[in-house]
């Protein structure tokens, strides 16, 4: 059983929760976890003003995401960050090219979720992911959240990313923070979930 994630991450916040939820898919027995990127659509000048040149580099050894990837999976995770409240626009561009998948039904039944990361806590990131899941649900996909079964995400005595809708972190006004325990915990929770009811579907 083959469970994608695939995401798109400027400084590597969403890069490391990616990482986190291949963790959680591959707890489930005989589920592979396949991380995957979504192309950059920032000129690389752009990319250097933006400081996120070493970022980028760090995450190159992972492979560009083909559209066709997503029809091969079995349950697909989606981590996109947050711009004003709705998902970046390098996630947006690589689901618009998915029309063919979506014109022969060949993601229908399948687990999808998402997670996100924001550079506030109330920056949006419960509206990104459930505006997501329009996506998904065009699509036909099974929409699968993070259940309050992770107890991470009820704790009040620490700023922490996390809801019902999916695992998520907060990166703060300068980007300097990245996800906390909590939050990794929540997405490799996250991902062990989703495997978990992918293998349901499938079996």
């Amino acid at each position: 059983m083959k469970v994608l994630v695939v995401y798109y991450s400027l400084y590597g916040h969403i890069h490391q929760l990616a990482a986190a939820v291949a963790e959680g898919v591959r707890e489930v027995p005989g589920a592979e976890a396949v991380l995957r990127r979504v192309p950059e659509t920032l000129p690389a000048e752009l990319v250097a003003k933006l400081g996120a040149t070493e970022a980028q580099k760090m995450m190159a050894h992972v492979p560009v995401c083909a559209v066709e990837e997503l029809a091969e999976a079995d349950a697909i995770i989606f981590g996109a960050p947050t711009r004003f409240g709705n998902m970046c626009g390098q996630m947006r561009s690589f689901l618009d090219a998915t029309g063919g998948l979506w014109a022969k039904g060949r993601l229908v039944g399948k687990a999808g979720s998402v997670f996100t990361s924001s550079g506030t806590q109330h920056g949006g990131q419960e509206s990104t992911i459930l505006s997501f899941h329009t996506t998904l649900l065009h699509h036909g996909m099974v929409v699968v959240g993070l259940p309050y079964t992770f107890q991470g995400q009820t704790l009040v005595d620490e700023v922490a990313g996390c809801s019902p809708y999916g695992a998520s972190t907060i990166a703060g006004p300068d980007g300097r923070r990245m996800p906390s325990r909590i939050e990794l915990d929540g997405a490799r929770f996250q991902g062990r979930h989703v495997a978990a009811i992918a293998a349901k579907l499938v079996g």
